[in-house]
């Protein structure tokens, strides 16, 4: 009876550490490089169709503050990096509390957006979604 119990408590204990583990990572800037060969990515800079997304041109009112406020509006996020031209947002699902990481990056006229689950395989197209609500934000604001 006591190694049912001792395998449910490390089972337990394993889970949660991994759980915890998702958020608050120090992470490389990753906002110009191509997703990995698994549907959880979404990036101006791939040029694969199930990867891709159109550019997102600028206006001259855009500013990182004002992108980080509709980014931050999508809901369940909060800013985890921020520098001149680079903006990393997480995203935290609901129920099982995974971590997604959009990472914007201004070139120019252009905003580079690469959105990525940290873990799993498939997001069942979170990342994209996010991504349109992104742009559709932008929009809204006169940013894009």
């Amino acid at each position: 009876m006591l190694k049912p119990l001792t395998l449910l408590t490390t089972v337990t204990t394993v889970t949660l550490l991994i759980g915890c583990s998702n958020g608050d990572q120090t992470m490389q800037d990753r906002s110009t490089l191509p997703c990995a060969n698994k549907p959880n990515c979404v990036s101006t800079q791939d040029s694969r169709e199930k990867f891709s997304l159109a550019p997102y041109t600028l206006t001259p009112l855009a500013t990182l503050d004002a992108i980080e406020i509709a980014a931050l509006s999508l809901g369940r996020a909060k800013t985890a990096e921020k520098q001149p031209n680079y903006l990393r947002v997480e995203y935290t699902s609901k129920v099982f509390r995974f971590v997604d990481d959009l990472e914007l990056r201004i070139e120019g006229n252009q905003l580079i957006v690469r959105s990525e689950s940290r873990t799993g395989h498939s997001d069942f197209g979170v990342n994209r979604e996010r991504a349109d609500a992104l742009r559709r934000a932008l929009k809204e604001a006169g940013l894009i």
